[in-house]
C-alpha cells in the first residue's frame, strides 16, 4: 500500500498515538479516562480527521470476531455459575505434596483452563485459590501467582478462543479450530513445561521452606468444636422430672404425728397439697403432650423441608451437568470446523434457555466495555493501516522475515515481541497480520498457515515479558492485591525479573515445533 497524504499520515498517526498512549497506560494524568474510552477517542478521532468516512468505519467493526468473544464469554459466565473453576481451586489442593507439587499443579491448571475458557477468565477466578493456598501454607505467593499469570498465557495460545489476538488471527486466517489447536499444542505443552521448570529453578530456595501450620489447623478445629458443643441440642430433661414427682407423690399414705396418734389437720393439709400436686402433674402433663405435638409439627416441616432440599440439590446436578455437556458440545463442534461465532453465540443461548429465568443477571456479567473497546480499536487501527505506515514498515522488513528458513522466522518473532509489547498484541496482529499471512503465502499455502500460528504463538506469550505485557498479568496483580483478608502487591520488577528470561526460551523452543 502507498504512502496517503502527508495530512492523513499526521492527523492518523496522532488519533492512533492517543488511542495507543490511553491503552497501555490507561490511567496517564493528563486524561485517566480509562482503555474502553480511549479506544472510543481514537476511532472518533480518525472520522473526525477524514481519515476514514463514516461508512468505513462502521465496516471495520469485526462482527464475527465480536460474536465469538460475545459467546465464549456468557459460556465462561454459565461455567462459573456451575462451579467449574471451584472445582478446579480444589484441585490445586487436592492431597497436594508440598510447595514445588502446587507449581506444577497450577501451571498445568492455568493453562488447560485458559485454552478453553479465556487466559482473563480463567486468571480472574483463580488468583484469589492460588493466594489462599499460599497463604495457607505460610509460602511466598508470588513464586505461584507468577505461574498462574504466565502458564495462563502460555496455555491460552493453543486454541483460537484462548485470547483475543488468536480470536482475530481465527478470523482473518479461516484457520480451523481443530488446525490450529494441533499446530500449536505441542509448542504450547512444551512451552508450559519448560515454565514450570524455569520457575521451579529460580524459586527452587523459597518453595523449599517447611509449612508449619499443623498447630493452626487444630487449634481451628478445636474452635469449631466448642462453638458446635456450645449450640447442642437440648434434652428433655424436664419430662423427667415430672415422672419422677409423680412416682414420689402417688400414694395415699395417711400422715401421723410422731406418737403414731391420727392428725386430722395435718391429713387435710398433706390431702390438699396432695391435690395441688395432682392438679400440678396433669398440668405438666399437658404441657408434655403439647411439647409432642409441636416436635412432631416440627418435625414433619423438617421432613418436607429435606425433601424439598434433596429435590432442589438435584435440579442443581441435572442444571450443571447440562452445562457441562453443552460446553463439551461447542468444543466439539468447533472441532467439526462449524462456524466459531456462531457456534460460541447458539453455545450461550442454549445455556441461557436451560437456565429457565430472566438471563439479565447473567448477562449483565458480561465484559460490554471490552466488546466497545474491541469496535474502537478496529476503527483506530485501521485508520492507521489506511496512512500506509505498517505497510511501510513490513516493506522494510519483508525481506529479512521470510520464514522459509531459521533466520527469517527469527526475524519475524523478534518483530512481533517487540511491536506486541509496545503497541500491545491484538493491535499489531490486526496491523500485521494479513501482510504477514499475504508474504508467507507467497511461498506456499503451509507457509502462509505457518505464519499466522507463529503470529499467534509469539504475540501471545510476549506478554510474559512484563507485567504490562498482557491483561491477564494485570488481572492476577490487580486481583492479589484486593484480595482479602492480606492481599499481595506482585511489583513490575519481580514479574520483569522471570518474565524476560522465559519468555524468550519459551518462544524460542516454541518456534521449533510449530507445525506446517
Amino acid at each position: 500500500m502507498a504512502m496517503a497524504s502527508t495530512e492523513r499520515v499526521i492527523l492518523g498517526s496522532i488519533a492512533f498515538a492517543i488511542f495507543w498512549i490511553l491503552a497501555v497506560f490507561p490511567a496517564v494524568p493528563f486524561m485517566p479516562i480509562g482503555r474502553t474510552a480511549g479506544s472510543l477517542l481514537g476511532a472518533n478521532l480518525i472520522v473526525i480527521f477524514r481519515v476514514l468516512t463514516p461508512d468505513e468505519a462502521y465496516a471495520a467493526i469485526d462482527l464475527p470476531i465480536l460474536g465469538l468473544l460475545f459467546g465464549t464469554m456468557v459460556v465462561s459466565i454459565y461455567l462459573e455459575r456451575a462451579d467449574m473453576f471451584k472445582y478446579l481451586g480444589k484441585l490445586l489442593a487436592w492431597k497436594s505434596k508440598g510447595a514445588k507439587d502446587l507449581l506444577c499443579r497450577i501451571c498445568l491448571v492455568s493453562a488447560i483452563s485458559s485454552a478453553f475458557f479465556t487466559n482473563d477468565t480463567s486468571c480472574v477466578v483463580l488468583t484469589e485459590f492460588v493466594l489462599k493456598i499460599a497463604r495457607q501454607q505460610n509460602l511466598p505467593p508470588h513464586p505461584f501467582l507468577l505461574a498462574l499469570a504466565s502458564s495462563a498465557n502460555i496455555g491460552s495460545a493453543a486454541t483460537p478462543i484462548g485470547n483475543p489476538q488468536n480470536l482475530v488471527i481465527a478470523i482473518l486466517s479461516k484457520i480451523t479450530f481443530g488446525m490450529f489447536l494441533f499446530g500449536i499444542f505441542p509448542a504450547m505443552f512444551v512451552g508450559v513445561v519448560v515454565n514450570a521448570v524455569l520457575l521451579l529453578c529460580m524459586y527452587w530456595n523459597v518453595l523449599s521452606v517447611q509449612k508449619d501450620v499443623e498447630n493452626a489447623e487444630v487449634e481451628l478445629v478445636l474452635d469449631e468444636e466448642v462453638v458446635s458443643h456450645r449450640f447442642a441440642p437440648a434434652t428433655m430433661s424436664h419430662v423427667v422430672n415430672s415422672l419422677h414427682s409423680q412416682d414420689q407423690f402417688s400414694g395415699n399414705e395417711i400422715m401421723k404425728d410422731p406418737n403414731g396418734v391420727f392428725d386430722s389437720s395435718r391429713n387435710f393439709n398433706a390431702s390438699r397439697e396432695a391435690a395441688n400436686d395432682h392438679g400440678s402433674l396433669q398440668m405438666r402433663d399437658k404441657n408434655v403432650s403439647l411439647k409432642t405435638v409441636d416436635e412432631r409439627e416440627d418435625q414433619n416441616f423438617t421432613s418436607c423441608e429435606e425433601k424439598q432440599n434433596f429435590s432442589e440439590k438435584w435440579r442443581r446436578l441435572l442444571w450443571k451437568i447440562c452445562v457441562y455437556l453443552v460446553t463439551i458440545g461447542m468444543l466439539i463442534s468447533l472441532l467439526m470446523g462449524l462456524n466459531m461465532s456462531w457456534t460460541a453465540i447458539t453455545a450461550a443461548l442454549a445455556l441461557v434457555v436451560l437456565d429457565f429465568k430472566d438471563a439479565r443477571e447473567c448477562l449483565e456479567k458480561v465484559s460490554y466495555s471490552l466488546l466497545i473497546f474491541f469496535c474502537g480499536m478496529f476503527i483506530t487501527v485501521d485508520g492507521f493501516n489506511r496512512t500506509g505506515i505498517p505497510s511501510a514498515f513490513w516493506d522494510f522488513m519483508e525481506p529479512y522475515a521470510k520464514i522459509d528458513h531459521a533466520g527469517g522466522v527469527a526475524v519475524l518473532a523478534v518483530v512481533i515481541l517487540v511491536l506486541s509489547n509496545l503497541a500491545s498484541n491484538v493491535p499489531t496482529v490486526l496491523l500485521l497480520g494479513v501482510r504477514v499471512g499475504a508474504s508467507a503465502g507467497a511461498i506456499s499455502a503451509a507457509s502462509e498457515k505457518k505464519a499466522w500460528l507463529i503470529l499467534a504463538w509469539v504475540s501471545t506469550v510476549a506478554g510474559n515479558l512484563s507485567l504490562l505485557g498482557s491483561a491477564a498479568n494485570l488481572i492476577v496483580c490487580e486481583q492479589a492485591r484486593r484480595a482479602k483478608p492480606s492481599g499481595y502487591n506482585l511489583s513490575f520488577w519481580t514479574h520483569l525479573k522471570f518474565g524476560v528470561p522465559s519468555t524468550i526460551i519459551v518462544i524460542a523452543i516454541g518456534l521449533t515445533l510449530i507445525g506446517d
